[in-house]
């Protein structure tokens, strides 16, 4: 199922996404009045959801309303540096080192942006693009083995971890060059965890101006989705709605050489197979 938030005009609603058309699961009576209620409903609200997609017929074209931020002000947002092999080798070849465990940092949730929103550069003059797939957990967590870690996701969602590259490395952490405003666009819904059984089977791929500059896939993470959990809930707990960036691959553009970075005006377009896309333009 593709749950999305949406707006045809009367301000931000919840829905699901059937083929071409957006389902007000609000106006159809579902008693969920965010994502994050669905979330916290586990399997009884996703059945619930099912049989209401079943009997309600979907009002709106998805052409017509806008795709908003799934979650829009989850309680973390954490992503995962260098975990593809080739996209570590084109880091250490820019001097950021080689880290000897998983390298996680946060992503101010002040960053969250549309999945067809514009980016808005800042002050940055090196701004980069990173596609990503993103997970949103769907139980509470805490020393959680890498056996049961994926039966705590709720789902998944295509994530371009925008960077301002000069910025980034004014803190060991990353966390100033990853939080600008607007520079973390998600979405364009979120797929739940049932429709995709293998996240570590997907395409994911990142155009910028229709040129293809990332094309990889999910089976390649140095560490996947379950050791991420497992790995991050040793320390802390991860709660229903946290979101996680799983990593990139090579082909950013501050590892083209001579490095390239986006520009104004530029439409950088980042896809997830089975997921979705997401399109945004650089202001």
């Amino acid at each position: 199922m593709k749950i999305a938030r949406f707006d045809a005009g009367q301000g931000p609603r919840i829905g699901i996404v059937v083929e071409e058309k957006v389902l007000d699961i609000q106006v159809a009576g579902s008693g969920f009045a965010t994502v994050e209620d669905i979330i916290a409903g586990g399997e009884d609200a996703l059945c619930s959801l099912r049989s209401l997609k079943r009997i309600v017929e979907a009002e709106h074209d998805l052409g017509s309303v806008k795709l908003l931020a799934p979650i829009p002000k989850p309680g973390k947002y954490l992503a995962i540096g260098m975990n593809y092999q080739k996209h570590l080798e084109e880091s250490e070849r820019i001097g950021a080192g080689s880290p000897k465990n998983q390298l996680w940092f946060n992503k101010q949730t002040t960053c969250i942006n549309d999945p067809f929103g514009d980016i808005d550069p800042g002050v940055t003059e090196q701004l980069d693009y990173e596609v990503e797939l993103g997970v949103v957990i769907g139980k509470r967590a805490k020393g959680v083995s890498a056996q049961n870690a994926l039966d705590c996701v709720f789902g998944y969602f295509v994530a371009n971890d925008v960077s301002a590259r000069d910025w980034q490395f004014h803190t060991p952490t990353f966390t100033m060059g990853k939080s600008f405003d607007t520079q973390g666009p998600i979405g364009p819904w979120i797929v739940t965890a049932d429709e995709i059984p293998n996240p570590q089977a997907l395409g994911l791929s990142c155009y910028v101006n229709g040129e293809l500059r990332q094309s990889s896939n999910t089976a390649l993470m140095i560490y996947p989705i379950d050791k991420q959990i497992e790995y991050l809930s040793t320390a802390f707990t991860l709660e229903p709605g946290d979101l996680i960036a799983t990593g990139t691959p090579e082909g950013v553009g501050v590892g083209m050489v001579p490095p390239v970075f986006l520009r104004r005006g530029d439409i950088v377009r980042c896809e997830v197979e089975g997921v979705g896309m997401i399109e945004n333009r650089v202001l």
